[in-house]
């Protein structure tokens, strides 16, 4: 097989033409050394996904130390996450499939094509943001309810999640066209538009929270302006000169180019969507066999988890420009030294910390909260909850190659995999066989070290498929 060939059989994008194919792209991804370049990447891509989960994390620490009802406020907010996973997950939908699409372009030097692969996406992200949030505010209370809210955190989660959803075109276009910014190599602008977003959060909340006494509502407001503030940022820049790939108003229509999009993006879709499932049977079974206790320190260690993901995620998304130009360009020995050493600091990142988190749980937990009914479920089940995590990160970079290199297949399958194959039916069944709360918690680990090693051998047989030499 000739590398035009490998090439063609893995990918979803269109064909530039011959006029525009030996125009460069204005990058380094294609020349500079592997590490140099992974590390300048990748750093502001973790300092990029730390930001996004201060969101949530910083409205809990402080939601938590609200007078007398600060228990009841996180847990209800807690509730609402699958839902806030979710609008981010339409986002990723359009952005993750886009984003790559446009990075395999540029390194066949087709900006143009780059170019409407950007405009499409606006295009869809707009009508999502306005059919979405109209759809959630009518159903809201019923689905809260179906989620796990009892009655003491119900008016709690419909309060943050009425605020919430008015910003959800905000959270769109930040989170989703965010990546046809890293897509052409321009880590720090990435990080700096989800820095606005996080710092506007973390000074607004204390304000509206306390200051101006609005409770979880003034939690939701502030978390609105901060993502309005954040896609500010990245429709400015990417309407810039400064930006390789232009954002034009003539490319802002639905184009046949969406469909390829969305199939290479359902698989990042799949990944948060099936967060939130995972979320809601978490939480229902939480609730019904062990009460409002162990809802709220699964929200603490959701939270904890997500610093986990700010590492494995940053680090992917940050190699993944890399591994989608080189890719596009039939530089296959630079994907190879991109996924492989991305591999391996992933894997020391994720077990360095679970080891915390299993060493030090009661810390972890008085970070969150002072009822010591919630404090003594996450000291308990923290230690075997994340203990899996360690090997996560082979998955994650795994679905990373994947996804950069156009393979939509694959990735979408590792996606059901882990969560729908094994996670959910786990966390369903193991209570049911007499574990009880114990069950949901150790369903995690056996999932994410059973897809773990799924994923590392899915992948070794792609590669060499894929990116074989002439």
């Amino acid at each position: 097989m000739t590398k035009t060939q490998s090439r063609q059989s893995g990918q979803q994008a269109t064909q530039p033409t011959q006029s525009t194919r030996g125009t460069a792209a204005n990058t380094d991804l294609g020349t500079k050394p592997i590490g140099r370049l992974a590390v300048s990447l990748a750093i502001p891509a973790v300092v990029a996904q730390a930001c996004n989960a201060l969101y949530t994390i910083i409205d809990r620490l402080f939601l938590a130390h609200i007078p007398d009802v600060g228990d009841l406020a996180m847990t209800g907010v807690g509730v609402c996450f699958p839902i806030t996973l979710a609008v981010s997950a339409f986002a990723m939908l359009v952005g993750m499939g886009g984003g790559p699409l446009s990075s395999i372009a540029l390194g066949r030097g087709d900006r143009d094509l780059a170019e409407r692969y950007l405009g499409t996406s606006v295009a869809a992200i707009v009508a999502i943001a306005l059919a979405l949030p109209t759809v959630l505010q009518i159903l809201k209370a019923p689905i809260l309810t179906l989620f796990g809210a009892s009655p003491a955190t119900l008016p709690y989660a419909v309060d943050f999640l009425t605020v919430y959803l008015s910003g959800t075109i905000f959270v769109q276009l930040s989170l989703g066209l965010n990546t046809f910014i890293t897509a052409q190599g321009r880590a720090r602008v990435a990080m700096v538009s989800v820095l606005i977003g996080a710092l506007s959060s973390l000074a607004l909340d204390p304000l509206f929270i306390f200051v101006l006494d609005m409770g979880v509502r003034g939690a939701a407001l502030a978390n609105v302006i901060a993502q309005g503030l954040s896609a500010l940022w990245v429709l400015r820049f990417l309407a810039s000169q400064r930006s390789a790939i232009r954002l034009r108003i003539r490319n802002i229509r639905f184009t046949r180019m969406l469909g390829p999009m969305l199939f290479l993006g359902v698989s990042p879709f799949i990944m948060q969507i099936t967060e939130s499932v995972i979320q809601v049977v978490f939480n229902s079974s939480l609730q019904r066999y062990g009460g409002d206790a162990y809802v709220g320190a699964m929200t603490i260690m959701t939270s904890l988890m997500q610093l986990i993901f700010v590492f494995s995620q940053g680090i992917s998304q940050g190699v993944q420009p890399i591994i989608g130009y080189n890719y596009g360009a039939g530089l296959y020995d630079r994907v190879r030294r991109a996924y492989r050493g991305t591999m391996a600091v992933q894997v020391a990142i994720n077990c360095t910390m679970t080891t915390m988190f299993a060493i030090f749980p009661a810390f972890f937990a008085s970070l969150f909260t002072s009822d010591p009914a919630i404090a003594d479920v996450v000291t308990r089940t923290l230690p075997y909850f994340v203990c899996g995590m360690g090997v996560f990160g082979i998955q994650n970079v795994v679905q990373c190659a994947f996804v950069g290199m156009g393979q939509a297949k694959p990735s979408l399958f590792l996606a059901i995999f882990r969560k729908l194959i094994l996670l959910v039916p786990l966390a369903l069944v193991l209570p049911e066989l007499g574990f009880g709360t114990t069950g949901v918690f150790v369903a995690e680990p056996i999932s994410d070290i059973t897809s773990a090693l799924t994923a590392g051998a899915l992948f070794a047989w792609y590669a060499r498929r894929l990116l074989q030499e002439d």
